[in-house]
């Protein structure tokens, strides 16, 4: 497979850019060698700048649910652009993106838009914070929810623990704010809220957790959740940006029947475009300016592009039976994945939710980050550029999920159980 222009191109990159990436996961730090840069992208297919064609199970990291370059997305772009990239003043599409999102998110009775999924969780936490006036707020381990500095925290030495910076420019005042938990572990959970529950201002968490690797919730650990923000006055938040309209049309909350305080958005709503929002309880959501004194603003909110383009991706995922037949994919995928591992005679898992899937090179179940860190990396690794070396794309990191689209068809799935059977064998070492 040649990939000169794209090796190229990354030696120029990192003249002028940190990593010669605009976000690190992109640089294969995690697998090693060095990324392939795309040209183009059509349905559930990559093509490189070298013109080599790649099965993706990436989709932008989460946005491409109905497969890249979908012609209903495209023309909703291409006729918003031509009415103008940017007002500064409201917008039509505002409002039915609202109205969207009121309707298909339960407990979304009132959103505000945004320009990622970080600034979403960002807004979420302040909101939070002034709507209870407490200060700590609690994530989990493994856990991802932008770069925020309240969110670049790691556990101590225990279960129960203050924050501890896990990057330089987070300030250490700032990090002991934040309370770290396992995710899927209840006893834990409860024990924090005993000891520090009325300092509690929300609990943030991925329902499914989807940035190491994939991670479901154990049955009834969303429900504890709820019902421990519920007795301690504290607001539980979802973290939706990957799970939102992809794990179900109203994401986990409809999955597991959990109705969060509030939920933050990405990904999907943008169809591909820069785009975030957060939403929940009218009576909190009326806190944030102008209505209120939490403070918030985006100059490029609700941009009419990005409106267009996330209305288009939401019409297309509430089709009947969108989600029905997205998930028989995925576990299509994952089945015959398993079944390869297991001729190849490789110890290796899967789980899956809806559109999303995680790989793991393991014999048990994984549930738990402390077992996804434990799963043999260096098998992933090799399995990562045999499956490349094959035109399949993988997530370049053995902590990231993947994702099915509903362009991806059974030529696509068998082609990648095929490039699998190979690449197991390489896996073993």
């Amino acid at each position: 497979m040649d990939t000169s222009r794209s090796r190229e191109l990354f030696s120029r990159a990192r003249a002028l850019m940190p990593g010669g990436v605009n976000s690190p996961v992109r640089a294969f730090g995690s697998v090693g060698g060095e990324p392939f840069f795309a040209q183009r992208a059509e349905g559930p297919f990559l093509f490189d700048v070298d013109g080599n064609r790649y099965i993706d199970y990436v989709g932008s990291w989460g946005p491409m649910v109905a497969g890249h370059n979908h012609p209903a997305v495209r023309d909703a772009v291409l006729a918003a652009a031509r009415d103008g990239l940017s007002f500064g003043v409201p917008n039509p599409l505002e409002v039915t993106m609202a109205e969207t999102l009121a309707c298909i998110v339960p407990g979304c009775e009132m959103v505000r838009m945004v320009n990622s999924g970080t600034e979403a969780t960002l807004s979420a936490i302040r909101l939070a914070r002034g709507a209870t006036g407490r200060a700590r707020i609690v994530k989990f381990e493994g856990c991802y929810h932008g770069h925020g500095d309240s969110f670049l925290v790691k556990a101590g030495s225990g279960a129960l623990t203050f924050g501890v910076p896990t990057s330089p420019g987070v300030p250490k005042a700032l990090a002991d704010l934040t309370l770290t938990l396992p995710y899927n572990d209840f006893d834990a959970a409860t024990a924090l809220f005993d000891e520090c529950g009325a300092d509690i201002a929300g609990l943030i968490v991925e329902p499914v957790v989807g940035n190491a690797n994939c991670l479901p919730p154990r049955d009834g650990y969303l429900q504890h959740l709820r019902a421990l923000c519920t007795r301690h006055g504290a607001l539980l938040i979802f973290d939706e940006v990957m799970t939102g309209f992809r794990v179900a049309l109203g994401g986990a909350q409809e999955r597991y029947g959990v109705t969060a305080d509030l939920a933050t958005f990405g990904k999907v709503i943008g169809g591909g475009m820069p785009v975030g929002a957060y939403g929940g309880r009218r009576e909190l959501m009326e806190q944030v300016s102008p209505s209120g004194p939490v403070y918030q603003a985006g100059t490029l909110s609700g941009n009419p592009v990005a409106m267009a383009a996330g209305l288009a991706m939401l019409g297309l995922v509430q089709a009947p039976g969108f989600h029905a037949a997205l998930e028989a994919k995925t576990n299509a995928l994952c089945d015959g994945l398993e079944a390869a591992a297991r001729d190849a005679g490789v110890p290796f898992t899967t789980n899956r939710v809806g559109g999303m899937f995680g790989l793991f090179f393991s014999s048990e179940r994984i549930d738990t980050y402390a077992q996804a860190l434990a799963c043999d990396t260096k098998a992933f690794n090799r399995f990562f550029h045999a499956m490349l070396e094959r035109g399949v794309y993988l997530a370049p990191s053995a902590f990231e999920a993947a994702f099915m689209s509903s362009a991806h068809g059974e030529a696509e799935l068998d082609a990648t159980v095929a490039a699998a059977r190979d690449a197991f064998r390489i896996a073993k070492g």
